[in-house]
């Protein structure tokens, strides 16, 4: 059983988070901390220049309340929005907070994935504590 979970949350159509959730709810000890995370990509500052001023802030307020209605359905759940490259992001937050186990979703493989590699293949290759990845 884990006492520290991290689940990190990607809101697009190839990745579901309840079977991510489902498995840590099953895994997780007694009072054991869960945290929903999700990772806003950085904007070009060539895209960002043809954004609503407020769109940055507006994103990361629905972003947080989506995770904070899925973190209801876990005990000691909470979500956490953070910025910056999504498997770099993931790891550095996982070194800072020490979770013992990372569940995360990954999608069927596709080209671009040989390329330059997915989110799931790096925190698998990099994480520091058990990872567990659904399919």
């Amino acid at each position: 059983m884990y006492k520290n979970i991290l689940i990190p949350v990607a809101f697009d159509t190839e990745h579901d988070v309840t079977g991510p959730m489902k498995l840590a709810g099953l895994l997780a000890s007694p009072g054991a901390r869960i945290t929903l995370l999700h990772v806003i990509e950085h904007i070009p500052a060539y895209a960002i220049s043809y954004m609503p001023v407020d769109f940055v802030t507006e994103t990361r307020k629905a972003i947080q309340a989506r995770l904070d209605e899925l973190a209801q359905q876990l005990p000691n759940a909470t979500g956490e929005v953070i910025e910056g490259h999504s498997g770099s992001s993931i790891l550095d937050w996982a070194e800072q907070h020490s979770p013992d186990l990372i569940v995360i979703d990954s999608h069927r493989p596709g080209m671009q994935d040989l390329l330059i590699g997915s989110t799931a293949t790096q925190v698998v290759r990099h994480a520091k504590c058990a990872v567990h990845v659904v399919r």
